[in-house]
Order: structure tokens, then C-alpha cells, then sequence
């Protein structure tokens, strides 16, 4: 193997490594959205300066944030590792966090949960099959209560003071950029990271827990803005709605109300793939509004999930109304002049949106020294392998198709959505659904993934029969499905 391609197989790994992890941790976060969102509203609602203060039901706030969220998150870690009985061990140990400091433990609760339920699926598996019959409850129960209570002892005494100190540091990192007006900086590597299917992790893994303690402190944050501004990319989709060639212009428009109102921000990320330039114009719109953002005190009460206008405009706190769109506004319009320049000047032929975007992926998986070479018989081969090398079901074996991506209700729900109609339409029997790749259940026949994300999948799926496509919206492998199931 020549020295280029074992560069590009270590960046691949990186690749697939950084998602897998960005994936765990806002995994832990993003079933409980609603947890949060319900926190934030009565933070808004009744809180002193909220909407309608009531100091009775402002006592619901406190210990949502300090008890609840940090127990649901260690929780929902424990079970990611150990199914329930690793979620009750992980809220036992992240108690012991919680009452060993005194900030919302958000990133301890982060760090017991899973730590707990490892510990406990370890002790699983040592003793399994020497307990005797009959006392199988009994060593399960107070194995889970002897362990559990140690290791909450642990966490009150060492983790919770640890955590507390860093999150300290991260925290005041935060508000040393928000003082020095370096803020809008960070899209420089939100906005990229965002494109490479990093969004989840970088808004729920990292900028919520330290964005919920800032909110609880001044009920409000600009960090919940930073990765969800659905500005930058409502520009790009209307520059190539006004200014887009073929494909990508026809679809454009559909794409803008699901981005924009839908708060489905995947689906304008085939958009750059296809024009890698245009990233720029999303770094743009991102730094010109959270540039906005800080200047006019923006800030919102909670993480909205999905990143839609009707999101923003729930979660805004009184009087905050006007800075929020001022920031949105701002960030597309900017985003919109650089994508328009960008698609006028460009001397790039313009490419089918689906061959655009594999292209991209291409580039991203051969490094860019050999991006210049790769053909379009490389492509061809590389899809054959992909083929040789997955499960191909037989036309009666096939019961049950998965869309699978990154968090399971974006645009996989998008594409599933589009493959039902396509299936009903030819009367096939077959079921389509979605959910996280962590979630891919083991029945599923055929698993559709977006490529970046096949890897993953068959990881947890290895016996189905995996698709890789690039854009959920429009997909030649979808009619080459049905057309093989009919």
C-alpha cells in the first residue's frame, strides 16, 4: 500500500472515529431535548424578568437544571453502554457528581453515565455464568447497589470537584472570546464541521452543557446560536435558487422551506459538497451573524432542536425578539452575496447535484494532493467495491428498509418518507422507517446511510445489506431499489 493511500485510510478512520464520538455525546443529549426545551420555556415564562414572573412556578427552574437534566443525560450515557441496568448505575454515579459541585453538571453527568454502565457491563461479564441458580436477582440487584453507591462516593468526591474546575475554565474561555469580541471566530470551524456531519456534536455535545449554565446564570445564551443560526445556510439555498444551474436549482427552493422552517440543516450540505468553495460564503454568514448576535444582545432561553425560525422564535426570551432576526437576517444576507459572487464567477462546470456531491466525498477520503486525479473510473470502481463488499439481499429476504443518519430525524426521515411513496406507488409490502445509527435494529434488511456514515452503520448492523447515497432528497439507488423489489 503506497504512503497516499495509507494517509488517506488513517484520515478516513479519523473521520469516522470524530463522528462515532460526536455522535455518542450528543447522543446522551438529544433524547432528552425535550427536557430541556421545557426547562427553557419555564425559564422564559417565570422567572423574574420572563414573560409572566410568578415565583412559585420559578421554583420549577432550579432544580430542572441542577437534579433533572444532568440525571437524564447520565441516564440515557448508561443505557448507551448497558441497556437499563447501565442507565440506573450511570444515574446513581451522576448524583454523586451532581452533590459534589455546585454548577449544573452537564459534562460530569456526560462522564458517569457511561463510566458507570462500563464498570458495571465489565462486572457483568466476569461473573457471567458462575452465579448459581436462583441467585441471579440477588447478585444483580446489589451488585448494581454495592457498585453504584461506590462509585457515587467517587464522583462526590473527585469527579464532581474535577468537572467543576474544567468546566469552570471552558466557561470562562467562553466569556474571555465573548470579551474580547472573538465570539464570531468560532464559526470558522463550526461552519466546516457542520458540512463533514460534526453539527450534532458540536451543538448538543459541546455548546449546549456550557450554554445551559450560562442561561441559568443570565436567562439567556448566545452560545444556543452559534451552530443552530439557520442564516448562513438559507443564503446559499436562495443564491442557487436565483443563481443555480440544473438539479441543483430546481430543488433548491423545497430545500429552503425544509432548512429554514423545518430546521433540518442537513439538507443544504449537499449543496457545498457539490461547490466546495461555497463554504465560505456559510463561514461568512456564520461570522457576520454571531458578529450581529453579540452586538444587539441576542440570546436564547434554550437549545432549539430542530434549528428552525419557529424554534428561534419559541425560545426567544422577552424583548430579544428583534436582535434574533437582526442575527438570522444578517447571516443570510451575507451568506447569500458571497454564494451568489461565488456561483456567478465560478468557472466549474455545473455538475448533476448527486455526482457533485460523491465527488466531494472523493476529495474528502483521497486527501487533497491526489484530489486532481481521481477519475470517474476510480469512482466506478470504488462503487463496485462498495457493492462486492456489502450484503445483497435476495428480493424475498427483504422485509423490513432503515434510513439511518446521525441523529435519525433529519434527513432520514426525509428520505424514508420519499422511498414509502415510492414503494407504495409499485404496491411493494415492504416497511421503511428511520432512526439513529446507534439505533439501527437488528431485523433491518437493507440500511441506507449517507456515505460518510456507512462505516458506522455496519458496525451495528453487519448482517443487513447496506446502501450508501448521497443526497436523501433525490437518489438514483432509491428508484434502482424499487425497481429491484418490484
Amino acid at each position: 500500500m503506497s504512503n497516499l493511500d495509507q494517509t488517506s485510510n488513517s484520515k478516513g478512520s479519523l473521520r469516522v472515529g470524530v463522528q462515532r464520538f460526536g455522535r455518542f455525546l450528543s447522543g446522551m443529549v438529544m433524547p432528552n431535548m425535550g427536557a430541556f426545551i421545557a426547562w427553557g420555556l419555564i425559564t422564559a415564562l417565570f422567572i423574574e424578568k420572563g414573560w409572566f414572573p410568578n415565583a412559585d412556578l420559578a421554583l420549577l427552574v432550579d432544580p430542572m437544571i441542577k437534579y433533572l437534566l444532568p440525571l437524564l443525560i447520565g441516564y440515557t450515557g448508561g443505557t448507551m453502554v448497558h441497556g437499563q441496568r447501565g442507565g440506573v448505575i450511570g444515574a446513581i454515579m451522576t448524583i454523586g457528581v451532581i452533590v459534589g459541585s455546585d454548577i449544573p453538571m452537564f459534562l460530569g453527568a456526560m462522564i458517569a453515565g457511561p463510566l458507570a454502565a462500563w464498570i458495571i457491563k465489565k462486572f457483568d461479564k466476569a461473573v457471567e455464568g458462575k452465579i448459581k441458580a436462583g441467585f441471579e436477582m440477588l447478585v444483580n440487584n446489589f451488585s448494581a447497589g454495592i457498585i453504584g453507591g461506590i462509585l457515587a462516593i467517587i464522583a462526590l468526591l473527585g469527579i464532581g470537584p474535577a468537572v467543576e474546575g474544567i468546566s469552570t475554565v471552558l466557561s470562562a474561555g467562553v466569556q474571555g472570546l465573548m470579551n474580547l469580541g472573538l465570539l464570531p471566530l468560532v464559526n470558522l470551524i463550526i461552519e466546516p464541521g457542520k458540512v463533514l456531519f460534526l453539527n450534532n456534536a458540536i451543538n448538543h455535545g459541546i455548546l449546549t452543557p456550557i450554554a445551559t449554565d450560562q442561561a441559568r446564570e443570565l436567562g439567556q445564551s448566545v452560545l444556543y446560536m452559534l451552530e443552530s443560526n439557520p442564516g448562513p445556510g438559507l443564503g446559499i439555498l436562495l443564491a442557487y435558487c436565483f443563481f443555480g444551474r440544473g438539479t441543483a436549482r430546481s430543488s433548491a427552493p423545497g430545500a429552503v422551506i425544509i432548512h429554514f422552517f423545518g430546521g433540518i440543516h442537513e439538507i443544504y450540505f449537499p449543496y457545498i459538497l457539490m461547490k466546495p468553495i461555497l463554504i465560505l460564503a456559510a463561514i461568512a454568514g456564520g461570522v457576520a451573524g454571531t458578529a450581529t448576535f453579540m452586538l444587539t444582545g441576542a440570546g436564547l432561553v434554550s437549545a432549539p432542536s430542530p434549528g428552525s425560525i419557529i424554534a428561534y422564535s419559541l425560545l426567544t426570551p422577552k424583548g430579544g425578539y428583534l436582535p434574533m432576526l437582526a442575527g438570522v437576517a444578517v447571516a443570510a444576507i451575507v451568506s447569500f452575496l458571497v454564494a451568489a459572487l461565488l456561483l456567478k464567477t465560478g468557472k466549474q462546470k455545473e455538475e448533476d447535484l448527486e455526482s457533485a456531491a460523491n465527488r466531494m466525498k472523493d476529495m474528502k477520503s483521497q486527501g487533497n494532493t491526489a484530489n486532481a486525479a481521481v477519475t470517474a473510473d476510480n469512482r466506478e470502481a470504488d462503487r463496485a467495491a462498495d457493492l462486492a463488499s456489502s450484503t445483497v439481499k435476495a428480493k424475498t429476504d427483504v422485509k423490513r428498509i432503515v434510513f439511518s443518519c446521525d441523529a435519525g430525524m433529519g434527513s432520514s426521515a426525509m428520505g424514508a418518507s420519499i422511498l414509502r411513496k415510492k414503494m407504495k406507488a409499485e404496491g411493494i409490502d415492504v416497511a421503511v422507517t428511520n432512526t439513529a445509527i446507534s439505533d439501527i435494529p437488528q431485523d433491518a434488511d437493507v440500511v441506507i446511510t449517507q456515505k460518510t456514515l456507512t462505516d458506522r452503520a455496519r458496525s451495528v448492523a453487519p448482517n443487513a445489506e447496506h446502501i450508501s447515497i448521497d443526497n436523501f432528497l433525490k437518489s438514483p439507488e432509491y428508484d434502482a431499489l424499487v425497481e429491484r423489489l418490484k
